[in-house]
């Protein structure tokens, strides 16, 4: 019996020295995750896509973020282990604080708390042209895809990204957000509009996104297009006119300066010139953003049928052919003035 209490003490303190140790080794680990890391000014730090949290580990004590990756790594085995599946980084770019705990950083990256850039595609630019702005950014990755989206399919925006996503992912992005648009409109448009199709309605809405840059204006314009479609008149609008000689590119003179239309280019048909055809042109001219979409589905009732440019960035509106022509010869001499100014500094 003497033997028996003798092992029993001993198993007794043998378990008390294990709590004790398994209790120290305890506080030192939450001690050693919780308190402040070594890193003394804030940092990026990149986790390229399919990178192990191994590897992240020896790079983040590499970069004097921690000051020991196994102890990083011991942490994500517990959490595993607790939770029944390993624990994954996600590929990003993660600004991290000085001072950082290895906990934070284990749940930062684990998270996917990555910094977010963005990217903004202004209304009424062509494809073409937004495609040169997302293949101009360095922080996307990816060739653009093949084949190239069809004009007015993109929906303008600033998007945020994060480091790592691929120019074919924002532009599905940019097709989604059109789609969910035109999606939500749709169904509440208004009723006798002259077109049946989201498509149709597309390519008007790109038509008046590139006949103002003046949010104000987008309505009347319109609701202008509107009522010229229902009595079956032209749009006879320059911008789809010069789309078709240039697929909405500038057009320049001999001198390389920036030009308005010509006559001869106003009488030569092609399937956007709207001054010679019936109806809408053949496909959008430009991507149009929400206010434009909105406008040609709801359009204001107004009582103008023509309107030309001010040379100030606005329209003069007009009701009557008379008040029109009136309108244009205001405009004619402005160009006139500005032109004469302009040889006069020269």
């Amino acid at each position: 019996m003497g033997l028996i209490r003798t092992l029993i003490a001993w198993a007794f303190m043998l378990a008390i020295i294990a709590f004790a140790a398994l209790s120290a080794g305890w506080y030192w680990l939450n001690s050693e995750l919780t308190k402040p890391g070594p890193l003394e000014a804030e940092i990026v730090f990149v986790v390229p896509p399919g990178e192990s949290l191994s590897a992240a580990a020896t790079r983040l004590e590499a970069e004097g973020v921690i000051r020991d990756a196994r102890t990083l790594r011991l942490k994500a085995r517990m959490d595993a282990d607790l939770s029944g599946r390993p624990i994954q980084i996600r590929s990003g770019e993660y600004l991290l604080e000085p001072g950082i705990s290895i906990s934070e950083v284990i749940r930062i990256l684990s998270e996917g708390r990555s910094i977010l850039h963005r990217i903004t595609l202004p209304e009424g630019r062509t494809t073409a042209q937004m495609l040169r702005i997302i293949e101009a950014n360095e922080i996307l990755t990816g060739e653009l895809p093949d084949p190239l989206p069809e004009e007015g399919t993109l929906l303008p925006d600033t998007y945020l990204f994060h480091r790592g996503m691929t120019r074919q992912q924002l532009i599905e992005k940019m097709q989604k957000a059109q789609a969910d648009l035109i999606e939500e409109l749709w169904p509440q448009r208004q009723e006798g509009l002259p077109f049946d199709t989201p498509y149709e309605a597309i390519i008007l809405a790109s038509v008046v996104e590139r006949e103002t840059g003046i949010a104000e204006e987008r309505g009347e314009i319109a609701g202008l297009f509107v009522k010229r479609l229902k009595r079956g008149m032209r749009l006879q609008s320059d911008p789809t006119t010069i789309y078709g000689i240039s697929r909405g590119e500038p057009l320049y003179n001999a001198r390389g300066q920036r030009r308005t239309l010509y006559r001869s280019e106003i009488d030569t048909p092609t399937d956007w010139n709207t001054y010679q055809i019936d109806g809408l042109p053949k496909t959008p001219i430009a991507n149009p953003g929400r206010d434009s979409i909105a406008a040609v589905l709801d359009p204001p009732d107004t009582e103008y049928v023509f309107f030309v440019a001010d040379g100030r960035g606005g329209h003069l509106f007009a009701r009557t052919l008379a008040e029109h022509n009136r309108n244009v010869a205001a405009y004619r001499e402005y160009e006139r003035r500005t032109q004469a100014q302009q040889r006069g500094r020269e």
